[in-house]
């Protein structure tokens, strides 16, 4: 048995799995999951924390993975073997949660990034959001803070909403001015989620046409994947926008670039185990 180790730091949360690969399995199956908020606190930390407990969950040592692969800010993870780009790996963990996909919308805490893949998860095309843009999680978890919801409600508030508020799509600095004045007015929470969202989501499909995808499943991965809002409001814009592709989440869809990184690094150990039997014998 050939294990393997995944972590994902992003700018919210770090994310860890461990996966068990049979003999020539290279996806393999994830055994073991950590999902940590950061909340100020060091995420490499946090890493090494949630590693250590799920290698005790299942009873194994150190010695027994055989490639720790970091994705998104974890080069600085003291104890990785390797690490891989964080569209590599949200793509190729997109394709190990829903092999139907085409295309990846990875909407995180800081940027939105709309990413074209094959049936082998290899990146064809990606397009992501300006530094400045509001369509991040970030924006939404600061937005939620000031109107006194958790991030956690969000989205059935949002679906909630009956006159949806227009906010400015460009900048985070001016659509939180405008929510300021829509709070100011007695405009509904519901509503003024619900227009951050349609705002957000028409800037993630044009993110989404920009790669050019024609057909297939998009996965929705990252932070914001399970917000039943956002969805929504994506759908609603995708028919607006004639986009016809199939948008879905996934339950473990925060864990995608964590996943790839793992399958990623268990293709990258046989690999190197491959070029070392090859130079062993000549």
């Amino acid at each position: 048995m050939l294990y393997t180790a995944g972590i994902d730091i992003g700018t919210g949360a770090v994310k860890t799995v461990l996966f068990a690969h049979e003999d020539g399995d290279t996806d393999g199956k994830w055994v073991a999951r950590r999902l940590e908020r950061i909340r100020r606190r060091d995420p490499n930390d946090l890493a090494r924390r949630a590693y250590e407990q799920m290698l005790e969950e299942r009873g194994i040592g150190a010695d027994d993975v055989a490639y720790v692969a970091t994705t998104g800010e974890g080069e600085n993870v003291a104890f990785r073997t390797g690490h891989f780009y964080s569209m590599t790996t949200h793509a190729r963990g997109g394709i190990f949660l829903n092999p139907d996909a085409r295309a990846v919308l990875d909407v995180g805490a800081l940027h939105g990034r709309a990413i074209s893949i094959d049936e082998r998860g290899k990146v064809l095309a990606y397009k992501m959001t300006s530094q400045c843009a509001s369509g991040t999680g970030q924006f939404l978890e600061n937005i939620a803070r000031y109107l006194g919801v958790a991030l956690e409600e969000v989205g059935e508030l949002s679906c909630r909403a009956e006159a949806p508020e227009t906010v400015s799509g460009i900048c985070a600095v001016l659509a939180e001015t405008d929510v300021i004045n829509m709070v100011s007015r007695g405009i509904s929470t519901e509503d003024i989620l619900k227009g951050i969202h349609v705002s957000m989501a028409g800037r993630l499909v044009k993110l989404l046409k920009a790669t050019k995808v024609k057909e297939g499943t998009v996965l929705m991965t990252g932070g914001l994947a399970n917000d039943t809002g956002l969805l929504l409001a994506m759908r609603e814009a995708m028919v607006e926008q004639k986009v016809e592709l199939d948008l879905t989440d996934h339950p473990d869809s925060i864990f995608a670039g964590a996943i790839g990184a793992a399958v990623w690094g268990a293709f990258r150990h046989r690999k190197l185990a491959v070029l070392g039997d090859l130079a062993a014998a000549s």
